[in-house]
């Protein structure tokens, strides 16, 4: 394939995908409650090529060693080739290379699966068939990998949801080792209910069975999604959709007596209740829905939580909760409102001042205009994610404690006849870190 054809693919992949896309959604609204067989013939070339150009060039490789830039330099042969075993069902799913990253909010690791450069493009192509019919099933209360949703949109709909029902009773749901148990059985059920195209079902079949290699070793299950994967997210989606987002809308709210709402964000996800009882029944419950799945509600961690303004003469509202790295508490806004304060939860906070600590560490004996550099971008994602209404004194803390933690680096590896506090508060006068801000505000911006 040469240089012409590429710049063609190019100008035209776009507008071709968007176009199949709008034709498979238009299908899965017409047909609501029909098996979809006709799907893998929309994946051509230019499909491939908008898959590739939608992955991410910067990740870790896979057992291969195989680059995006290496792969992209005969980008043509290889979307030719790779778009041949696919139609064909000759592909050969690779195993994942697994390596741990630290798990959010804990000081364990979380396994993540890295599959090759090619299997992320084919995993790409295969998520793009899937999207345009399970965005017309996926209920608005799933946020977790969603086109145009994020975290901040899910903490929002949480914040305004308790604001309206002023509290209630919330169950903090937590799912033990989700990713690692997830049953492929149940989701190839699932699957089958709105996919049946062979050619699509066989190559999921493939990744679930692909297997994972360790130092050296290989091991095979017939359970769990390897977290890392382009198509893990929607799978999981899927699954959970099924078992909670679903059940939660058509059987159990309407048998409620009060209002109640569910906000879900991946594996992640509250129930608030208005009433009491309410949210007991559906505690009571949860574990044997979960169980008919294959999964576990973590008997520890799942728990019911009042979670109510102050009244009267109380000074201090009942209940406080984590969710997506936020601690969520009652406080009084700045109009003498008891309002759902949020403030960086304190695990997510010492663990992020940690990684500064061993960043400076691994980096103290570089010149300080280049840590400089480096902490900013630091700190201004930190304020990225963090920085929402009412976190305003933590993102500050955070900011003084960075440059504590600096400061205390370069003081290992000057004299302290060099440099003292004194001149590194100077030199900040001069080069100040970046001050905190307030980037995600939404409904809450005039509490």
């Amino acid at each position: 394939m040469g240089g012409n054809t590429l710049d063609t693919l190019e100008s035209k992949s776009e507008q071709s995908v968007s176009t199949k896309q709008q034709r498979i959604a238009t299908n899965a609204r017409n047909l609501p409650n029909a098996s979809l067989c006709a799907l893998a013939h929309h994946v051509d070339l230019y499909w491939l090529y908008e898959a590739f150009l939608r992955t991410r060039k910067d990740g870790a490789p896979g057992i291969d060693n195989q680059s995006a830039q290496e792969y992209e330099a005969n980008l043509g042969k290889n979307l030719k080739n790779l778009l041949e075993l696919f139609k064909s069902g000759k592909y050969r799913a690779p195993a994942v290379r697994r390596v741990y990253i630290p798990k959010a909010g804990s000081e364990e690791k979380r396994p993540i699966g890295v599959p090759t450069f090619e299997d992320k493009v084919l995993q790409r192509a295969v998520l793009m068939l899937l999207e345009p019919i399970y965005e017309n099933e996926f209920y608005s209360s799933s946020y977790g990998f969603r086109p145009g949703k994020s975290a901040h949109d899910a903490l929002e709909a949480l914040w305004k949801g308790l604001m309206d029902l002023k509290g209630g009773w919330l169950i903090d749901l937590d799912i033990s080792k989700f990713f690692d148990t997830l049953d492929h059985g149940k989701l190839r059920q699932i699957l089958k209910q709105r996919v049946c195209d062979g050619v699509v079902t066989r190559t999921i079949d493939k990744w679930l069975n692909a297997g994972v290699m360790e130092a050296g070793c290989m091991s095979y299950t017939e359970r769990g999604t390897p977290q890392g994967g382009v198509i893990s997210p929607m799978l999981s989606n899927i699954y959970l959709h099924e078992v909670l987002d679903r059940w939660f809308a058509q059987v159990v709210r309407p048998r409620l007596k009060g209002q109640a709402f569910l906000i879900r964000f991946a594996d992640d996800a509250v129930i608030v209740c208005q009433l009491k009882q309410d949210a007991e029944r559906i505690l009571g419950v949860l574990p044997k829905r979960f169980e008919k799945y294959g999964l576990r509600v973590h008997p520890e961690k799942t728990r019911l939580v009042e979670f109510r303004p102050p009244s009267g003469d109380e000074r201090k509202g009942t209940g406080v909760f984590s969710f997506l790295g936020f601690k969520h508490f009652w406080m009084r806004s700045r109009r003498k409102r008891w309002v759902v304060g949020r403030k960086t939860d304190g695990v997510r906070f010492r663990r992020s001042l940690k990684e500064i600590s061993k960043w400076c560490r691994a980096n103290m004996h570089r010149p300080v205009t280049e840590q400089h550099e480096m902490l900013s971008r630091k700190l201004r994602g930190h304020y990225g994610y963090y920085g929402i209404t009412f976190n305003f004194s933590s993102l500050k803390r955070f900011r003084c404690l960075v440059e504590k933690v600096w400061f205390g680096w370069l003081l290992r590896r000057s004299s302290k006849t060099t440099l003292n506090w004194d001149r590194f508060r100077d030199y900040l006068r001069r080069a100040p870190l970046p001050f905190p801000s307030v980037v995600h505000s939404g409904c809450v911006a005039n509490p």
